[in-house]
């Protein structure tokens, strides 16, 4: 029995048996190429020779092949044992990077070779951990990273890439959006929604209004995330709504979510004024300043207590609430700064009363605005850090404060076939699954705006995606085995 030891890991294996002295009865026997699951091939030997069987059996980087030949009871085997660089392990978090108290989070060291024993270590400690099933509870913050060895190779693989595990005395917020394609509804709409969207799952999630907790209806389509149903008279003075989440009664309340404005009018009282300054026939140049001023009719207020007015936007496809302010008087000034193509569209305005019932007006006649030139290129962030490996996914964010748009994709210029159609909040996450060397290269964002008229947006900055795959390169060896004199078995192995 002879020992071979092969220099790279087994990315596809050839074997090839033929007759050293050729023979018209005997020709290549063997082809395979399988690095997934044991099987068991038979050679195509001709009724005059013995019987054989190799048997191939692969488990990560150490591969075992045995070509038995049986002669009159004999048996002939051919060890043929794979060492070399161990490929990289991944390293990610779960349920989430950042520890607080009452949560158990875990890092999950993962790799292609079985059998073997992970090491995690955090950067700035003396000792590793090590453990054979790669699952590490986390109790200190820090940057951690893991690698393992196997127990015929002891020189452990590179270390994987760098997970950052933070700690939080009070859970970070959720995310809190409306439902609908509006945040100001007709008077006949019977409930409005608000969706609450936690980092955990299985949390208890709360609606309030200031410090008043909403007790509306809440309905849970999945473990982290729970919508609010509004109705008109759970709306009070239109204060924003904000959401938070609990793991349990034992843990503390997480930050509250950033809030969200909603107004609802009855429409009840009379529709104000709305004009835009300094003039409402001139088209606006990128970076200008533009106001508002919206008016309501002094005759038709029956408060002194003040009135919520609320500037908002329309097109085809978004209805949406952009500001809200308070007002002593009966009228206010809205200032949109820095406008660009994007925000050309018509606007108008409403008002509520501060004192129930909370009456509100109809809203204003539209005012149309219109801002030339192209719209500002989005920004491109990656999700990642240092290079990935081969097999995983990555997600591109791509930012802009413009929504209803497309989104798009480019790798060095050219379109990736990924598009988001309609994002409706100010960013879009764009996946690659299980990227290869294939999907190396710059990659770019843009957005296309459709209304009031097509236009499409400067590239985004660049974002470079380096990905690692497993180590290559070829070695043949051969083995002569001796069937009878004058006779034997070639065997190569090419890698």
């Amino acid at each position: 029995m002879d020992l071979l030891v092969l220099l790279e890991p087994l990315a596809s294996l050839t074997l090839t048996c033929k007759v050293c002295e050729p023979s018209k009865d005997l020709h290549r026997i063997l082809h395979l190429s399988s690095m997934e699951t044991a099987c068991t091939l038979s050679l195509a030997l001709p009724p005059t020779l013995p019987s054989a069987s190799l048997i191939f059996s692969a488990s990560g980087v150490h591969t075992l092949i045995l070509l038995r030949v049986r002669l009159n009871h004999s048996l002939i085997l051919l060890s043929l044992i794979h060492t070399g660089p161990l490929p990289r392990p991944w390293l990610s978090a779960n349920p989430v990077p950042w520890i607080t108290p009452g949560l158990r989070t875990f890092l999950l060291c993962q790799g292609t070779v079985r059998d073997v024993v992970f090491m995690l270590r955090r950067e700035g400690d003396d000792g590793n951990k090590e453990k054979e099933q790669g699952i590490f509870q986390v109790h200190e913050p820090g940057n951690y990273s893991c690698n393992y060895y196997t127990n015929t190779e002891y020189t452990p693989s590179k270390p994987s890439g760098t997970v950052t595990i933070k700690e939080y005395v009070i859970p970070p917020p959720p995310m809190l959006t409306s439902l609908e394609s509006s945040t100001v509804d007709e008077p006949e709409m019977t409930q409005m929604s608000l969706l609450c969207v936690a980092p955990l799952s299985d949390v208890e999630f709360q609606l309030r209004q200031g410090e008043r907790e909403m007790k509306v209806l809440i309905v849970s389509t999945s473990p982290e995330r729970a919508s609010f149903y509004l109705k008109l008279s759970d709306m009070g003075d239109h204060s924003p709504f904000t959401c938070r989440y609990r793991l349990n009664r034992m843990t503390a309340w997480s930050e509250d979510s950033k809030p969200v404005q909603l107004m609802w009018s009855d429409e009840t009282l009379p529709e104000p004024v709305l004009t835009v300054e300094p003039s409402p026939h001139q088209s606006f140049e990128p970076g200008s300043t533009v106001q508002f001023r919206c008016t309501a009719p002094k005759a038709g207020l029956r408060s002194e207590a003040g009135l919520r007015f609320g500037l908002h936007l329309e097109d085809l496809y978004d209805h949406r609430l952009l500001q809200t302010q308070k007002s002593s008087g009966n009228e206010t000034v809205f200032q949109l700064r820095n406008v660009s193509a994007t925000d050309s569209a018509s606007y108008s305005c409403i008002y509520t009363e501060l004192t129930p019932p909370y009456s509100g007006s109809a809203p204003s006649d539209f005012v149309i605005l219109r801002v030339n030139g192209p719209p500002p290129p989005p920004k491109l962030q990656a999700l990642w850090t240092g290079k990935v490996f081969a097999g995983h996914d990555v997600v591109l964010r791509c930012q802009s404060d413009v929504t209803g748009v497309i989104v798009e994709l480019l790798r060095d210029g050219k379109f990736v076939p990924y598009r988001i159609l309609r994002v409706l909040n100010n960013y879009s996450d764009l996946g690659l699954h299980s990227v290869g060397p294939q999907h190396t290269g710059n990659y770019t964002c843009r957005y296309t705006s459709w209304l009031p008229e097509p236009v499409q947006s400067e590239p985004s900055n660049p974002v470079e995606l380096l990905v690692e795959g497993m180590a290559s390169g070829v070695v043949v060896v051969g083995f002569c085995l001796l069937i009878f004199p004058g006779l034997c078995i070639l065997v190569n192995c090419a890698i």
